[in-house]
């Protein structure tokens, strides 16, 4: 398993969801399949539209932590940066 942070979407420039995992493919399915209850769930925040690997769970968690006090702007930036048409990474990541 590789840690990871990974932004969520509702749809393109929609509600936006921070996390951290250490099992990308199950944490995203469980997201998409609402076994998450909570903030995700309540609004609908599906989307994978963005995840940076990192090399352990301490370097994940503080990745997680920084981007969550980022301006909403900043983590547009961020996802345009790597995916400007805001798709759905799913079909990347589950093959």
């Amino acid at each position: 398993m590789q840690p990871c942070v990974y932004i969520l979407a509702s749809k393109k420039n929609g509600t936006l969801y921070v996390g951290v995992t250490s099992d990308l493919i199950k944490r995203i399915w469980e997201h998409r399949e609402h076994l998450v209850t909570g903030f995700t769930d309540r609004y609908h925040v599906t989307q994978l539209v963005y995840y940076e690997l990192t090399d352990c769970m301490y370097s994940a968690i503080s990745l997680e932590k920084k981007l969550k006090k980022w301006r909403r702007q900043w983590k547009i930036n961020l996802i345009e940066n790597q995916n400007p048409e805001w798709h759905d990474l799913w079909d990347e990541i589950k093959s």
